[in-house]
């Protein structure tokens, strides 16, 4: 039980003392994100054009979220250095 509440506490942490900085990158990358997931830009995508069998928007969609992951996990490992 002690070892859950240490785990706790560590991630309370380090989410308590983030550095602005990076609070802030990550608030620019969820704008970013509801821009990019917003009906009319993801709608410039729906075309009858397919890659490798995929539309257009499928791909669209799943490039934008790994990019997105891949963004945030720089940001976050960048902090815990």
């Amino acid at each position: 039980m002690d070892d859950i509440v240490n785990r706790a506490s560590i991630i309370f942490y380090t989410v308590l003392f983030m550095k602005k900085r990076h609070e802030q990158k990550l608030i620019i990358l969820s704008i970013g994100l509801m821009t990019a997931f917003s009906i009319p830009v993801s709608l410039l995508f729906n075309s009858e054009k397919e890659v490798l069998g995929y539309p257009m928007i499928l791909i669209y969609l799943f490039a934008v979220w790994m990019i997105s992951i891949v963004i945030s996990f720089v940001i976050v490992k960048r902090y815990d250095e």
